[in-house]
């Protein structure tokens, strides 16, 4: 009944009534249950506000429903909605609703509220494509992850009262390019936490640049939005700054390890060389020997019969043949010796080259985590910092002595480890964490009745987080726990919702290390890598502490009343101990994670009984002391021992004379052969040969052994039909180009020579050795060492022995696969690209095309039409691509990525015009002349190539270009960077720049804040490099990773004195008299010192805009200078004058400090002042006619001295500070006076009471509000007074006098608006 009266509805009637009933409302009216709907079979909108309502009912008699409002009841689940196909808006805010669930028929669904229920999680929205409107607030959210990306329609929507905290679920909105209302701190709510953090409002609008409104707020003006991105980009440039110079220090330390490697591996490389050579030498003898022995047979069996009467002489030949044999043998036993002796130091080899690694892998270990601090740092815009510690923070020493204090040897015994030594401590600073953990902590208190002040401090605890020993901290754990804090664990175990901690360092590494000993003794590996651990060292609140008990597992509901449980540490062996640190050792376990604070990461290693030298510590040698224990690859003197004794051993060959020159003569000496066609084993091993003219007419040569000589390349070696062995090892061979016609070829040796270039010179092999089955490329210093040996069996099919290893099967398909996957083929494009159109704004400095091959779902559609054209996005990073090829139907490329491939040239891009972004490092490019079409760059990178010179071609037409890296390369010249005036950040370290001159090609761009030439010549090399730097490209923000703090030293060192010498530099020669103009802007030029003057007596113009300059300086002194424009500088005076700091500019003062003409003169005194103020001064620069002193900020112009400049016609000072107008007497010939954007309020009696040629007068952007004491300029044809403070009609009646007027400007005046009153009093008064 009374739901019928309070919608106008007669309750007896209510069956016919309601058919035509469209919309029902009822509100507090303590309803239990929904029922009655039949009779309204027609509703649309149904509001029950304030009710007793626990699930929805009875709907399925309205389907034509398409607003429904539960609000402010007492639901508990969504149901009963699966009938209201048409709804559009549902409001089910303040009930008691814990999941999104039930609504996938609601597929028109517009509008959704949420707000005030008990909903932890988004979910349930995977139908509703076409939300709007959804208002989630006041829930219990924490995450966002993707749920809303189904919903990409959405245009508003109101997080506020939820738990979000972290700046990574807001960047999840960015994928809602609808979205231009976003509330996360409604007034209505508690904030989120997130909005609690630092640069929370630039973090939102840089990610979500469309929204229109943010927390209520109107955010949609443009400024604000730039305002943003503008700080993001700064921040990303600041630490894509500090990434690099990360990873320059990385490089530096795998260089110094590089260096110590090669430093341990010469004695090895050398013996093994030594060795080679004396097995080649005793091979050669050995031949010939067994060669001599065949010729002996054979005469005593063609002779016997002759031989066999002397019986004496049978006796004689018998032990001639005895000896013979025994020297065979002898020469057989040396050779197994000097192999087993190859073979040993080999093995050396391999163990440095091993451990050579794993201290590779430790410093890039180390770099990344470091890199990824200072990503994580930028994800967070700052919120979350991490600081490096030194022995002078006083942090740092107190984590050391709690490192200490919790270390017992006892404890450690047993694994050889007697003390801990701390390598590193890194403090965490985390925000969010810290203002969590705070606000826990004062809710403990507020609720707690502590009496006493100090109980609250004795629950605070630093500990040790306990992780399981099979799961080391890895990285990504690390990070996630300190950007999230520790979550809480969901395993069935008896540390349930608890973290687990510890305040002993035994109880925290004792597992860990038992575990990794084991790990590595069942892999045959040494013990080593336990040595070195981290720590998280945690702020936790304790709170109400519990024993734990043996039989209970440790979870919230066993200890209810307990906020921490420990478990003290049991010891069965108490008795043997000389310590009581078991009695204080205990494990914690926190239920609340947020009381867990992580502060701290420490670094140690455990110093060791055994003392075990580094094979890689600078301070030892690869020669050991016997007796130590060593590391592998360490060598004993008793191995060099060896050595000498194997070398010393029976036979030992003399040494024959080298072979500088090879002709007919001496091959044929060296082969024993008559003819050259009789020629087929040719043996040079151990000359000093580097060439093998006519080589070619041994044709029926099959082996060829040119081992130990000095060849440089092997282009003799060609046509050779039959040669099936040739040995080219221990040269100095640089390219194989030039080898052709060896099909016969079976068995080629190159190792130890100089080969580089893996791609090119296996491309010779696969050409001209087709037939080739074992094939030796060790010890050559390829570019890509990794990828060699795939590389030469997917190319070289019939190979079955590489490197002296067999080639297997599985090895074959391997190299197969590889060769097939190293071109660029339809399956490889639409594998690895991507066809998203707009940029999504991403705080990472990675390359755009990785970032959205990561985290883009945008793949191409193969059957759609033309899909090639819709790939705007390509990453084939690591492919082994030798060129690029296949990609000219990309028209709409923009960001593609081809790092860590063996690329030579940058051809192939030519049609991808569109090109923005373009990654090329770790290649082998010597020149990008093939991008020079690429009108559309804007980042290039082309770190660790092989580039010399920059070709100016190329970077003249990338006019957009405004990052560009080149680090890593073999650059001498920045000779091409001229024309690259967009550039901004250009990093260049590590190349071979070494001279200051390259800096003046940078000098004209003007664009660039960051320049990173760290570790070229130039550093070192040039004396006062940073100030000449500095000096010559003033815009830079940074240099070298440091901002630029000696820019005054900089002026006073190399500034601002244009002189002759400055001049003849620029016009390239000496004879002054013929310049006419004299144009020098945007120099810093301080003073102008052009002597003697009579050189340049010729000069007419003279324009010196945007320098430094505070006087005219040496400009008085030139005679004939008729136009002088000096805007944009600091002009206070036509001669150098000092003034006290009070009548400074804010500009002026901050040049004071740099000597220059117009400063750190002798200054006059108070007589010599005022008269300069008077009109006796004497004229000055009596040619000038046109002076330009706008924008330097001057202030008075009677100080300015301008009256002494008798002949001056046209007048400039827009843009200064002037707001009163004296001083221009002396200038009675002056026709033309521009003072617009000053500060004119008045005009004085004496302003133009001389300036009676004057014809046009400016004056517009003052602030004049009267216009009196014109009468003097009767012959003013031109005034221009607009955007001033004109309000009175009465004051343009002051011009009446003003016969002369033809032109009149007062727009902008607050009188403008009497437009048709003005037009009337000025026709009346003028011929306007």
């Amino acid at each position: 009944f009374f739901q019928c009266t309070s919608n106008g509805l007669s309750y007896e009637r209510v069956d016919q009534e309601g058919t035509s009933v469209t919309s029902l409302e009822m509100f507090f009216s303590g309803y239990p249950r929904i029922v009655g709907l039949s009779y309204f079979p027609n509703l649309t909108r149904l509001t029950l506000v304030r009710q007793n309502i626990q699930y929805i009912s009875d709907l399925g008699s309205c389907p034509l429903l398409k607003e429904l409002w539960v609000a402010e009841c007492y639901l508990t689940k969504i149901a009963g909605l699966e009938k209201c196909v048409l709804l559009q808006k549902l409001f089910l805010y303040c009930n008691m609703i814990p999941a999104i669930e039930n609504l996938e028929t609601l597929t028109r669904l517009e509008v959704l509220w949420l707000n005030g229920n008990q909903i932890k999680e988004i979910e349930g929205l995977n139908a509703l494509q076409k939300l709007k409107d959804l208002n989630l607030a006041g829930n219990l959210i924490n995450k966002l992850g993707c749920c809303l990306d189904p919903s990409g329609k959405i245009e508003k929507l109101n997080l506020s009262g939820n738990q979000i905290c972290s700046f990574k679920e807001i960047t999840n909105l960015a994928r809602l390019p609808h979205l231009t209302d976003l509330c996360l701190n409604d007034p209505q709510y508690d904030p989120n936490p997130v909005c609690f953090l630092c640069n929370y409002s630039t973090h939102v609008l840089y990610h979500l640049p469309q929204l229109q409104r943010l927390d209520t707020y109107e955010v949609s003006p443009k400024q604000i939005k730039d305002l943003a991105e503008t700080t993001v980009l700064k921040k990303m440039m600041y630490y894509n700054m500090r990434i690099k110079s990360t990873h320059r220090q990385l490089n530096e330390e795998l260089e110094k390890l590089k260096e110590r490697k090669s430093k341990l591996q010469k004695l090895p490389e050398d013996r093994i060389k030594l060795f080679s050579c004396n097995v080649k030498n005793l091979e050669q003898e050995l031949s010939e020997l067994q060669m001599s022995g065949k010729m002996q047979a054979y005469k005593s069996i063609s002779n016997q019969d002759f031989e066999c009467e002397n019986s004496d002489e049978e006796a004689e030949s018998s032990d001639e043949g005895q000896k013979e044999n025994n020297l065979e043998q002898q020469f057989l036993h040396k050779l197994e010796s000097l192999r087993r002796r190859i073979n040993f130091w080999n093995k050396k080899l391999e163990e440095i080259e091993t451990i050579y690694q794993v201290e590779v892998k430790k410093k890039k270990k180390n770099s990344n985590l470091a890199v990824q601090f200072l990503l994580t740092e930028l994800e967070s815009v700052g919120n979350i910092r991490f600081e490096e510690g030194s022995p002078s923070d006083a942090w740092f020493n107190s984590c050391y002595e709690l490192i200490l204090s919790r270390f017992c040897a006892w404890d450690f015994k047993a694994y050889g480890i007697t003390g801990v030594k701390v390598n590193r401590v890194i403090r965490v600073h985390n925000r969010m964490l810290r203002l969590r953990f705070e606000d826990k902590f004062q809710q403990f208190l507020d609720r707690e009745d502590l009496t006493e002040t100090m109980n609250y401090r004795k629950m605070l605890e630093y500990l040790f987080y306990k992780y399981p020993p099979e799961t080391s901290l890895k990285k990504k754990q690390l990070i996630q726990i300190l950007e999230e804090g520790f979550q809480e664990t969901k395993k069935a175990s008896e540390c349930e919702e608890a973290v687990l901690l510890t305040n002993s360092l035994s109880i925290c590494e004792c597992p860990r290390i038992e575990y990794l000993q084991k790990e590595a003794r069942s892999r045959g590996e040494p013990e080593d890598l336990s040595r070195h651990g981290r720590l998280i060292i945690s702020k936790v609140f304790l709170g109400h502490r519990a024993q734990a008990r043996d039989m209970d597992p440790i979870t919230r509901v066993n200890y209810a009343r307990a906020d921490s449980v420990f478990r003290p540490q049991t010891c069965s062996s108490m008795e043997f101990r000389d310590c009581d640190c078991s009695l204080r050792q205990c494990e914690w376990f926190l239920f609340d994670h947020e009381l867990v604070l992580p502060e701290y990461i420490v670094e140690f290693e455990y110093i060791t009984l055994v003392k075990v030298e580094a094979l890689f510590s600078s301070l030892n040698n690869v020669i050991g002391e016997e007796g130590k224990k060593h590391a592998a690859g360490f060598v004993l003197s008793r191995d060099l021992q060896r050595d000498e004794e194997i070398l010393s051993m029976e036979p030992i060959i003399k040494p024959r004379p080298k072979i500088v020159c090879l002709d007919e003569k001496t091959v044929l000496a060296v082969a024993k052969a008559n003819i050259c066609s009789q020629i087929t084993v040719l043996d040079l091993h151990g000359n000093r040969l580097s060439k093998l003219r006519d080589i070619s007419k041994l044709t029926g040569l099959r082996k060829l052994v040119v081992s130990f000589n000095e060849f440089t390349c092997l282009d003799d070696v060609y046509h050779l039909p039959n040669l099936e062995y040739f040995d080219a090892s221990h040269n100095h061979v640089i390219t194989l180009e030039g080898i052709r016609g060896l099909n016969k070829l079976k068995h080629l040796d190159l190792s130890w020579n100089q080969l580089k270039r893996a791609g090119e010179e296996i491309s010779v092999l696969r050409k001209h050795t087709p037939a080739v089955l074992s094939l030796n490329l060790k010890h050559n210093p390829w570019h890509k060492p990794a990828s060699v040996r795939l590389s030469v069996i997917g190319q070289l099919k019939a190979l079955t022995h590489l490197d002296g290893i067999l080639v297997t099967e599985e090895e074959a398909a391997a190299a197969a696969q590889f060769i097939a996957k190293s071109k660029i083929t339809q399956e490889s494009l639409v594998e690895h690209s991507r066809t998203d159109q707009e940029k999504l704004h991403v705080l990472s400095i990675l390359p755009y095309a990785k970032i959205l091959s990561q985290i883009s779902k945008n793949r191409v559609d193969l059957f759609e039409n033309n899909w090639f054209s819709k790939i705007t996005v390509l990453d084939l990073d690591g492919q082994h691509l030798c060129k690029i090829s296949g990609i000219e139907k990309l028209e709409n490329l923009r960001w593609a990525s081809f790092s860590n491939n063996n690329l030579t040239r940058t051809e192939g891009l030519d049609c991808c015009h569109n090109l923005e972004e373009l990654t090329l490092d770790g290649n082998c490019i010597t020149t990008l002349e093939g991008i020079s079409k690429l009108s559309k760059l804007i980042r290039l990178s082309a770190n660790n190539n092989h580039l010399t010179s920059l070709d100016r071609n190329v970077f003249s037409n990338l006019s957009h270009l405004h990052y560009l890296s080149l680090e890593n390369n073999r650059i001498t010249s920045l000779v091409g960077l001229q024309k690259a005036y967009a550039l901004i950040e250009v990093y260049i370290s590590n190349n071979y720049v070494s001279s200051n001159q390259e800096i003046y090609q940078l000098k004209g761009l003007n664009n660039l804040v960051i320049l990173d030439m760290y570790g070229n010549l130039i550093v070192w090399k040039q004396e006062n490099y940073r100030l000449f730097v500095i000096f010559h490209i003033p815009s830079l923000k940074a240099l070298d990773g440091i901002e630029p703090a000696e820019t005054e030293n900089a002026k006073d060192l190399f500034g601002g004195k244009l002189n002759a010498d400055m001049v003849a530099e620029r016009l390239g020669h000496s004879n002054f008299s013929k310049i006419e103009e004299l144009n020098w802007t945007a120099s810093m030029i301080r003073m102008v010192d052009l002597v003697p003057a009579e050189q340049f007596k010729n000069i007419t113009t003279v324009n010196l805009q945007n320098n430094n300059l505070t006087s005219f300086s040496g400009l008085v002194f030139l005679p004939n200078v008729k136009v002088l424009c000096l805007n944009y500088n600091h002009i206070e005076s036509i001669l150098p004058r000092q003034k006290p700091s009070s009548h400074l500019t804010n500009r002026q003062l901050l040049y004071q400090k740099v000597s220059s003409s117009g400063y750190g003169q002798q200054g006059t005194s108070k007589t010599n002042k005022d008269a300069g103020l008077s009109e006796c001064l004497s004229p000055l620069m009596e040619s000038l006619e046109v002076l330009h002193l706008g924008y330097n900020g001057i202030t008075n112009l009677a100080w300015l001295q301008i009256s002494r400049l008798k002949n001056l016609r046209f007048l400039f000072l827009q843009g200064n500070e002037i707001s009163q107008i004296d001083g221009l007497d002396g200038l009675q010939l002056l026709q033309e006076l521009v003072l617009d954007h000053n500060k004119v309020k008045t005009i004085n009696e004496n302003s133009f009471s001389k300036l009676s040629s004057l014809v046009a007068l400016h004056l517009e952007e003052n602030r004049l509000r009267e216009l009196n004491n014109l009468t003097p300029l009767g012959k003013l044809q031109k005034l221009f007074l607009g955007l001033n403070r004109i309000q009175e009609l009465s004051e343009l009646e002051k011009l009446d006098n003003l016969s002369c007027i033809k032109e009149l400007s007062i727009y902008g005046n607050p009188v403008s608006k009497f437009f048709w009153k003005i037009i009337y009093i000025l026709f009346q008064s003028f011929s306007i």
